[in-house]
């Protein structure tokens, strides 16, 4: 177990695991209670970062797990931030983002540590989530968003064929995450990287207040030469969005870190029709599912609510970050 660090003559920590939470207590004992008890070979150091959480998260993992290092924050400073704040502190080779909605299976940890030092070329790793139910979340990984990948999300080319590398390039098709390869980007939930290589890239972009900061990161590092792998060896379960205030709140974010991501990475000429195409993203989903929702799909309602605040704020997010 990871508490054995603390025991004489066992070593200095060789990792530094980052845990940013909001308002979600019960979620974030259950994640530092699975890693404690699946974590059995790596020395590591522990650091829970609570972002200002008014339901008692702080005081439940102090009470619970004394041998966290806890940072209590007066304020929520965002996932990008604190996480900067805490690997700024870090001395370990290496450092492990891992979400409070999450929880560790058996030998996940110690086997992307492993994985790791077998491919050092890589410089940032990732493994396989999956649902509570078991059932595979594609969601530990991603590729880059492309003007082809975009074209398919607006004609609804992902949806009609989602297990079509061609017409779901971003989910990579049907790719169960059943086997090593090399990705564009590694999602923070579940995030291994060299300390060293965090440090030349200069952490999160702090203008991605929540989501799209593991995706600057992983296309800043691959401009460097690394390429992120992800291994089915480390698998963890990962619910997705639970410290998101609404639908249509998540949304809206999403779509701001997506126009951010465009305009940091595509060439500059691309650029009105990278907007565009968010535009019609946004546009054409608000109008499917209000007038599916006025038909009495009982499904669409609350979706055609959240993507019809989405649109309300697109002069917001088509500015970016």
């Amino acid at each position: 177990m990871i508490e054995e660090v603390e025991l004489p003559g066992a070593g200095a920590p060789e990792l530094t695991i980052i845990i940013v939470s909001y308002n979600t207590r019960e979620l974030t004992l259950t994640a530092l209670r699975t890693l404690f008890q699946t974590t059995r070979k790596t020395r590591a150091r522990v650091v829970v970062f609570d972002n200002a959480s008014t339901d008692g998260s702080a005081d439940a993992i102090a009470d619970a797990f004394p041998q966290v290092e806890l940072i209590r924050s007066p304020e929520n400073v965002g996932f990008a931030r604190a996480n900067n704040i805490v690997a700024a502190r870090a001395t370990t080779e290496w450092l492990l983002l891992l979400n409070p909605d999450t929880e560790v299976h058996e030998g996940a940890v110690d086997n992307l540590m492993d994985f790791a030092r077998a491919h050092p070329e890589a410089g940032i790793y990732g493994g396989r989530t999956v649902f509570p139910d078991g059932s595979l979340n594609k969601a530990s990984c991603w590729a880059r968003i492309t003007p082809w990948s975009l074209f398919c999300s607006v004609a609804g080319l992902s949806a009609v064929a989602p297990e079509s590398t061609l017409f779901n390039p971003e989910t990579m098709g049907g790719w169960q995450r059943d086997s090593v390869r090399a990705v564009d980007i590694v999602v923070g939930c579940f995030f291994l990287i060299r300390r060293e290589l965090w440090d030349r890239l200069g952490g999160f972009d702090l203008r991605y207040f929540m989501y799209g900061e593991e995706a600057d990161l992983c296309l800043r590092a691959r401009k460097l030469g690394c390429q992120p792998m992800i291994t089915p060896d480390a698998e963890i379960m990962h619910l997705v969005g639970a410290a998101s205030k609404t639908l249509g709140n998540k949304l809206v974010l999403l779509a701001k870190a997506r126009v951010t991501l465009i305009r940091d990475h595509w060439p500059r000429a691309w650029l009105p029709y990278g907007l565009a195409m968010m535009w019609l993203w946004v546009g054409t989903r608000a109008a499917a599912y209000t007038v599916l929702g006025m038909l009495g799909v009982e499904r669409a309602r609350k979706k055609g609510a959240a993507w019809t605040e989405a649109w309300r704020e697109r002069r917001d997010w088509l500015r970016g970050y």
